[in-house]
This record gives structure tokens, sequence and C-alpha cells, in this order.
């Protein structure tokens, strides 16, 4: 009797899906391709690419800005550009962290030699200058400020490595992630220092020193046999998650006080209900959350991202409709 033939899974049509899988020759993606795929971390570059584009939209409508019938090839433009500094810092950085990929996330495409470092190191130069000269012509705050972008995470990964330097790696990679990346999405429709995007940046920064303690605790064992000191291989994980608790609940609370002190609008409120996602960012830390079987990191990590995307599209849809919602505040 013959065996019944089992139907094509997906991978036997695209081969390797999630970057714990094993690298296969498929017709889609050779290893080699799939390889320079992972480096960039797609996955990760959801965010900048969706809080980017909900940020330019929000500024263009909170400017009055005149909306041409391109406006979206615009939005499309830029968004694209800060995801690629992005996937540059990706790619550079697990250049740099080649020795403590291969004790904590071996799976990665350089611990199993699919790519070289120097390969990793060059696709993040050559991203790095590309992303620079599509932010020029932009202009000329959008590229100064992906250009502070740069190196900001240049210097995270490379000498003198702020990754190296406790609490001091957290603050450091928030800032561009953060502020930053708001004020240079802001600054596609209006001018990026307006008080708006300054306090909604500067609270993004805020959650996001606490939200980053989330990547380390896969990498706390790797972290220190390096020399990098993290919060978590420091102080443990509970105590890291409490460290990091009042930055990840207080950009929440200063909302309505912003509100309340004539800093911010008041249809901006709904955006101080995201403190559950902060809650359950904390708790899934302090019980010891699991990494996860698919993603790269701890389930708190994937709801970190989560949060933050709401956050920037939660404020685009509130200015977007800011005026019937004023009316029916006003009641």
């Amino acid at each position: 009797m013959k065996e019944k033939k089992q139907p094509p899974s997906s991978e036997d049509y695209f081969g390797k899906l999630t970057i714990k899988q094993p690298y296969t020759r498929r017709r889609f993606f050779a290893e080699h391709i799939r390889g320079y795929i992972d480096l960039l971390r797609p996955f990760t570059l959801m965010a900048p690419f969706i809080v980017g584009m909900s940020i330019m939209v929000a500024s263009m409508v909170y400017n009055q800005v005149e909306i041409e019938p391109d406006w979206w090839a615009k939005v499309g433009h830029a968004s694209l550009t800060i995801a690629m500094v992005n996937a540059a810092s990706n790619a550079l950085n697990q250049a740099a962290d080649e020795e403590s990929d291969r004790i904590s996330k071996p799976y990665r495409p350089i611990p199993r030699g699919v790519v070289g470092a120097d390969e990793a190191q060059s696709l993040a130069y050559i991203l790095y200058l590309f992303a620079l000269l599509r932010a020029l012509t932009v202009n000329q705050w959008f590229g100064l400020l992906i250009f502070l972008i740069m190196v900001f995470t240049v210097l995270y990964s490379l000498p003198p490595r702020m990754k190296r330097f406790l609490f001091i790696n957290q603050v450091w990679i928030a800032i561009p992630r953060g502020l930053l990346g708001i004020l240079a999405a802001w600054s596609v429709f209006g001018y990026p220092f307006q008080r708006l995007p300054l306090i909604i940046g500067g609270l993004a920064t805020l959650y996001l020193i606490g939200g980053m303690t989330t990547k380390d605790i896969v990498d706390a064992k790797a972290d220190s046999l390096v020399g990098v000191k993290t919060l978590v291989n420091v102080f443990g994980v509970r105590q890291a998650a409490l460290i990091s608790f009042p930055f990840l609940i207080l950009p929440f609370i200063l909302i309505p006080v912003c509100i309340d002190l004539g800093l911010l609008e008041r249809f901006l409120w709904p955006l101080s209900l995201l403190m559950i996602g902060s809650l359950i960012i904390f708790y899934l830390m302090f019980i010891g959350d699991r990494e996860s079987e698919t993603l790269e990191n701890i389930h708190a990590w994937a709801v970190m991202y989560t949060v933050y995307i709401f956050y920037a599209l939660g404020f685009a849809v509130l200015t977007i409709f800011h005026e019937p919602l004023q009316a029916i505040l006003s009641l």
C-alpha cells in the first residue's frame, strides 16, 4: 500500500519563514540571500516604518499643509528611509556582536556562518549611505535628524561602543528610536522643534528607556561574558523590571498632566490608556517571561514594540480627527 503523499508545506515553497528556523535552499530565497534578510531583522523594522508614517501624517494634518496628489509617495519615501536606517543599525549591531551572538543567538546568520561579520558591516555602511542620500532629498531638517540617528546607532555598536555602559546604553538607544525618530518624521511636513513633537518624542523616549530592558533578558549571560553591563545582568531580571517600571508608566501618567498644564491638547488623553500595555510588559518581565519560539526575544519585547506602534498610530488618528474630538470634549 502506497503511503499517502503529504501536501507541500509553506517551508517547501518559501523555505525559512522565521529567524530561528534552519537555513534551507528553496525556490524563493537562497541561503545566502535569506541570511542578508535576517541581518536586517524585518520584524523590528515594522515599528520605525509605522511610527514614522503615522507621525508624518499627523504632522501634515496638524500643520495644515496643503495636501498634494503625491503626498503618500513622500510619506512612503521618508518612512522607508527611517526603516532603512534601522536596518543598517541591525546589520551593524550583529557584526559587532558576533562573539556574544554565538552564545545567546546562535541561530543568527553570522554565528551560523551564512554571512560573514565583514559582509554585515559592509551592508550596514551601504544602507547608511543610501538612507542619508534619500533623507537629503526630503528636506534639510529630515536629513540632519537622520544623520544624528545614524551617529547614535553607530556609536552604540562601534567604539566607544556605548552599549557597554550600564543604563547609558538604554538611554543611548532610546533617544534615536524615540525623540530623534519622531522629530525626523515630523520634519517632513513641519518644523521639528514645535512643542507637540518635542513632548510626544520625549514621552516616547522615556517609555523606550524602560522598554529596552526587554531585549537584554535573553542576552544576559552573553553580555556579561563580553563585558556589556545591563540592568538584567547586573541586578537580575526582577530588579531590572522594577527599575524599568517607572519609565514604562511615567509617560502615560504625564499625558493628562501635560493636558492640565496646557502643554498638550485635550484630545490626546486616550493615549494614556496605553499604560495597560506597560503594565503587561512589566508583569511579563517580573514573572520571568520565556523566549518566544519564533521571535528573537521574549514576549514582553514584542508587546513593547506593539505598544509603541499603537502610541504613534493613536497619536496620528487623534490628530487627524482632532476637530470633532475637541467639539465632543467641549460639550
